[in-house]
């Protein structure tokens, strides 16, 4: 299974791709790392940024979507902005989407420790967390 981790930061979607494929994982290539939208009160550039993740997602085979929850209230709550990005990707037709909160993915990393350091990925460090997302949800 090909799934994309997401996390939501600001005005930007960092993303992650990761398969599991007989009971390995693998971190294959992407284009993009992460996607942004700019100007959000703009309906097209919303309409852009949804049809950028589509065409990724078609390009890609993904199968599976994966959002890191954010709080709607409190001192760490998400943005508008942020909020906006989450619809533009549940929104998409072509592929599931599902929100992970912070502490089923938690719990699934304790269940099954990564089998890998992040620093040895070659992964961006901006890319962790969505990385663990994608992780947390292809951990069975």
């Amino acid at each position: 299974m090909r799934v994309c981790g997401i996390e939501i930061k600001g005005s930007e979607a960092i993303l992650c791709l990761m398969t599991l494929k007989d009971g390995l994982f693998d971190l294959p290539d992407c284009r993009q790392t992460r996607l942004a939208l700019t100007q959000d009160k703009d309906a097209e550039n919303v309409q852009k940024f949804q049809f950028n993740l589509a065409k990724l997602i078609e390009d890609y085979k993904i199968e599976q979507l994966v959002i890191k929850e954010r709080p709607q209230k409190g001192k760490f709550a998400g943005g508008a902005v942020g909020f906006k990005i989450e619809a533009a990707i549940q929104l998409i037709n072509r592929c599931p989407s599902l929100i992970l909160s912070g502490s089923i993915i938690k719990e699934k990393i304790k269940q099954h420790p990564l089998p890998v350091d992040f620093k040895d990925t070659g992964l961006k460090g901006f890319q962790e967390t969505a990385f663990v997302t994608a992780y947390a949800f292809l951990a069975k």
